[in-house]
């Protein structure tokens, strides 16, 4: 029996699925048969897609929204396209564009053009993906240059690290009664430690440099 399975995708946790969802809903396909991956697409190694095609078999219809959900990267995509269609004899639905529709066209002329068009489009993907990755890298360039904290701020050093460091520098405390007394992992505290020579570091230099 045919069946028909529809898969999303988007790059990342924060990202809403719900439009691709709802085109899928809309054509017919039933919620159980939806997968989702929240993975880039820089490659085929995602879980739910890697389920998703072993469900696959003959007579079987994969209907996706648009050529950039399935992937990003060209060699991929063409390689996927041939396992699903060619070796399963499944069938793919491009929603965005109905001539990357595998259930007709099945001449030789039909299917020259959704090659074409397949190629073209699987190229498209890939160049946008790495236009995103220039502009990221460009940005991280320019906060660089600007002097801008990238990432998450360092934690301070709480007030009471500064008794207890005494301590445990006078040897009245061990690594671990001290991080214990600051209600820390043994970790934790020295990289307290490390923070504060660090810091203790740099006001040293600053005051060589003042002078």
């Amino acid at each position: 029996m045919k069946n028909f399975y529809g898969y999303m995708r988007v790059s990342s946790l924060e990202q809403n699925i719900e439009r691709q969802k709802v085109e899928l809903l809309k054509w017919g396909i039933i919620d159980k048969n939806i997968y989702c991956d929240k993975l880039s697409g820089k490659d085929f190694n995602r879980p739910q897609y890697q389920r998703l095609k072993k469900k696959l078999k003959e007579g079987d219809v994969l209907v996706v929204k648009s050529i950039d959900r399935l992937g990003r990267n060209y060699d991929d995509i063409q390689e996927e396209w041939r396992e699903i269609v060619k070796n399963k004899k499944a069938d793919i639905v491009i929603l965005d564009m109905p001539i990357l529709d595998t259930r007709t066209n099945k001449d030789l002329i039909g299917t020259l053009i959704s090659d074409i068009v397949l190629q073209l489009l699987s190229y498209v993907a890939q160049a946008e993906r790495e236009n995103i990755r220039q502009r990221q890298a460009e940005g991280i360039a320019i906060a660089k240059a600007q002097g801008k904290h990238l990432g998450r701020f360092p934690t301070p050093i709480p007030d009471e690290f500064y008794p207890i460091y005494e301590k445990w520098q006078n040897q009245e405390y061990t690594l671990e009664t001290a991080s214990k007394a600051m209600g820390v992992t043994i970790s934790a505290f020295r990289n307290m430690i490390r923070k504060y020579k660090q810091n203790e570091q740099k006001k040293i230099s600053h005051t060589s440099l003042s002078l």
